[in-house]
């Protein structure tokens, strides 16, 4: 099986880019990066993005914190186009795992993609929430919990493991911290890892052998010496 790239990112600029790029199957956003690249509409916004990306798969997210308004929210964002999938937080901020939200929406039979999930107890609580046709994406946060101390590789382990029935599931590796992530990401059986645009474009040049990284280094080293005209 190979892992399938999304592009996470939500400027337009950067979408209109890597949606060209064949490499890239979809794009995912979220709250944080729709506010840093400007939007203050966020429905005007995200169909700006959409006449940009109209196959692809693109993941937006709720911004409720109750399970009535991001029932809701979902229910609107669904509406936007055919190839969007609206992303809800395992969680609320009050830390209420947000199952009702998953079930009612998955019952409509529209696509999810779940968010902010660090560990396999996480991914099997919403296992239980989900029918096996309707198409569902778990996003486990690889380098956040990394950030944390945590080794994640062991909870995408076992989630891929335990969602191995459910055809209708991908375990998508989040918030990417290394080009690396990619081999790991590929190597765990991942189905789709989700990369910021200048990761991609290292990840795309991937081949060099050590010999070539060790004379590009000791050639770097001593250019910044030349300009700083470093003397002993």
């Amino acid at each position: 099986m190979s892992i399938k790239v999304f592009c996470d990112i939500a400027d337009l600029y950067n979408i209109k880019k890597f949606n060209n790029i064949n490499f890239v199957k979809g794009f995912t956003t979220n709250p944080s990066l729709m506010r840093k690249a400007g939007a203050k509409d966020y429905e005007s916004y995200s169909k700006q993005i959409l006449k940009i990306c109209k196959k692809k798969p693109i993941s937006f997210e709720v911004f409720a914190d109750d399970p009535r308004s991001m029932i809701e929210q979902g229910l609107k964002i669904n509406n936007w186009g055919k190839n969007v999938y609206v992303k809800v937080p395992v969680i609320n901020s009050k830390k209420i795992f947000m199952g009702k939200v998953i079930k009612k929406l998955n019952n409509r039979n529209i696509k999810l993609n779940i968010t902010a999930v660090y560990t396999a107890k996480q991914t099997a609580k919403i296992l239980k929430m989900i029918n096996k046709k309707t198409k569902v994406i778990i996003s486990i946060f690889a380098g956040r919990a990394a950030d944390a101390g945590k080794d994640p590789v062991p909870e995408f382990s076992k989630s891929i493991r335990i969602a191995k029935s459910f055809k209708n599931v991908e375990i998508l590796w989040a918030s990417v911290r290394e080009p690396y992530n990619y081999i790991q990401a590929r190597q765990l059986k991942c189905h789709i890892i989700t990369i910021p645009p200048f990761i991609i474009e290292k990840i795309q040049k991937f081949g060099k052998t050590f010999d070539q990284l060790t004379q590009e280094t000791v050639k770097n080293f001593l250019i910044d010496s030349r300009k700083s005209k470093f003397k002993i």
